[in-house]
């Protein structure tokens, strides 16, 4: 059965519409989650559901524990991986309200565990095209048929927060060629390409950063106003989307998410301390037999 996991970003603390609902605490190798896991049918498809900051917003950017989150979510049988995250909009065109969905990013954050491996296991996966392809193929069509704005082949630049950027930091990510800018698709993109999920993001612009000379500095309030939009867009892309991907095949040609660690684990097999082999059993148990 596919099995869809949602991270929710700001504003999206948990997911209406759910029957046979679960909620379960998970323990990881990286600690606990965010919050409890919620799991249940949405759309007629399962899906599990994880609040990035946690219900109540509890932590930090740079507080989220990105490992436990990734872990908890293909320990349950995640296989489609949708991250919704609020971003500010680097471009003219790409207004607040629209969807973008990054290709590409850009990682200037310093304080976050990026990796599942270490501690006796070495492993280097392919980032190049940090997104699933299919995946974000799918959520495009969706947002263009709910009728909202959609910018795909986007580049997101992923700063550390939690201050928003000074304005010589904006004018500079914009001549960087970046489209948007966020604090939590960094290290998520990397877990979920080491955990071989196919996962891709859904970025809700709510201001346009500092950069714009006309329109107000971001605040929190000027966010929040525009995300209560933003997250009732969002409920109406998930509705539309979930039967979509439910359709693809997981083993699907076109991305190669599925088999990020088929070589990119480099420790000889013999090597690997048995607590480490136990411990990462649920993400590379059937690459080292």
């Amino acid at each position: 059965m596919t099995t869809i996991g949602i991270i929710g970003g700001t504003g999206l603390y948990a997911l209406e519409g759910l029957s046979n609902v679960q909620e379960l605490c998970v323990d990881t190798p990286f600690g606990a989650p965010s919050d409890s896991l919620i799991t249940g049918e949405y759309a007629g498809t399962r899906v599990i559901f994880v609040p990035r900051h946690g219900r109540g917003h509890r932590h930090l950017p740079s507080e989220v524990p990105f490992r436990a989150n990734l872990f908890a979510l293909k320990s349950l049988g995640a296989q489609w991986v949708i991250s919704v995250s609020a971003v500010g909009s680097m471009r003219e065109t790409l207004h607040p309200g629209d969807i973008a969905i990054p290709a590409q990013f850009i990682d200037r954050t310093h304080l976050r565990e990026s990796t599942f491996f270490g501690d006796g296991v070495v492993a280097h996966v392919s980032l190049a095209d940090p997104t699933c392809t299919r995946l974000a193929a799918t959520l495009e069509a969706s947002v263009r048929a709910c009728n909202i704005r959609c910018h795909p082949q986007a580049t997101y630049i992923c700063i550390e927060g939690p201050a928003f950027s000074t304005r010589a930091e904006s004018n500079l990510y914009r001549q960087w060629g970046v489209d948007v800018i966020g604090m939590t698709a960094m290290p998520e993109a990397r877990l979920a390409r080491e955990a071989e999920l196919h996962y891709a993001v859904l970025a809700l612009a709510t201001d346009y950063d500092c950069w714009h000379q006309s329109e107000a500095d971001v605040t929190v309030d000027a966010v929040m106003t525009t995300l209560s939009k933003n997250t009732a867009n969002v409920r109406r892309v998930l509705a539309h989307a979930l039967p979509a991907i439910t359709a693809l095949p997981y083993h699907g040609e076109g991305c190669g998410c599925d088999q990020a660690l088929v070589s990119a684990i480099l420790t000889q097999h013999e090597s690997i301390p048995a607590e480490r082999r136990q411990a990462l059993a649920p993400l590379v148990g059937n690459r080292l037999t």
